[in-house]
């Protein structure tokens, strides 16, 4: 059976990719962090093993998995998507994204150690600051968070430590997905939170330009890529489609039968705030991917999850 590793995964895009990667025949290895709530989920999972492993632990992490009794299979492909503070003031946090870096650094010695062919780092559109036109591979990279800093230092990293090792490397830029596992401070979950609630809203006057993909289908772009990706190649995961900000809030609150006023303006704009978000998704079409979920479907199946007690 083919084998994957994936660290990151109770993540947004983390935990969609379990399922792709199972439903593609994949067996899993899932690395969660020590301290995650999230790890329910995969438990009962079919032809997935847990490996708990914080990030400042991948250097020894073959001494962990003997410890934790996981089954060494021959791995191929290493998805790294774990990483510490994406959101919040945490993301200017210098020293704790260096501190990121270095550990996708030993991920790659620990891909190394599983014996896997390839990595799949996971990017951020941070990495390119504010610019204006659609994101591309070669799109010139301005970052101006200590969080896009280290992203791109991790690309270039990354794959200067994987040709030392001759392992395949790939690097996906994602946009902004959103999912059922969202994190707790993106705007689609809070939008979402609140409307199902009916509650007042805040927003910005949400002028931006954006572009959202569900995240099964980053998930899915993640594979193609590992699959299928040129080594060393960058690749931008988005939907290909893009609306503004108020679009989406729109959807959100016609979807969830939202009554009130929708708060826009009740907020500012973060300082530095980007506003045009724009995939050039053409280099990872030309490996197959294909978009799968309509914005109105992935909110309407977050929803539908999101009302289920048992979530």
């Amino acid at each position: 059976m083919k084998t994957v590793v994936i660290t990151g995964a109770t993540g947004c895009v983390g935990r969609a990719l379990v399922d792709v990667c199972i439903a593609a025949g994949y067996e899993v290895l899932a690395v969660l962090n020590r301290n995650t709530s999230r790890g329910k989920s995969l438990e009962s999972l079919e032809h997935c093993h847990i490996l708990y492993l914080s990030l400042n632990e991948y250097k020894n992490a073959m001494s962990e998995i003997e410890k934790q009794h996981i089954r060494l299979d021959s791995y191929e492909l290493f998805f790294h998507l774990a990483w510490m503070s994406a959101f919040g003031v945490g993301r200017d946090d210098v020293r704790l994204q260096l501190s990121n870096v270095e550990a996708s650094i030993d991920a790659v010695g620990f891909a190394k150690e599983l014996g896997c062919t390839t990595f799949i780092g996971a990017g951020s559109q941070a990495e390119y600051g504010r610019t204006e036109g659609k994101l591309a591979p070669h799109t010139p990279t301005f970052p101006e968070t200590g969080y896009g800093i280290a992203k791109l230092c991790t690309s270039q990293m990354t794959r200067i430590l994987c040709e030392q090792f001759g392992m395949r490397s790939v690097w996906c830029r994602i946009l902004s997905a959103y999912g059922p596992y969202d994190a707790e401070k993106t705007l689609i979950r809070e939008a979402i939170t609140k409307m199902l609630k009916n509650v007042e809203t805040e927003f910005s006057p949400c002028e931006q330009t954006w572009d959202y993909i569900y995240a099964d289908d980053a998930a899915r772009a993640l594979l193609v890529a590992g699959e299928y990706g040129e080594n060393g190649g960058i690749y931008v995961v988005g939907s290909g489609e893009s609306h503004r900000l108020s679009y989406y809030i729109d959807e959100i609150a016609r979807i969830t039968e939202y009554t009130k006023e929708i708060g826009y303006g009740k907020r500012g704009y973060n300082p530095k705030q980007v506003m045009n978000l724009q995939a050039d998704i053409s280099a990872i079409e030309e490996l197959g991917f294909k978009v799968a979920v309509s914005f109105a479907e992935g909110i309407q199946r977050v929803c539908s999850i999101w009302s289920d007690d048992d979530f």
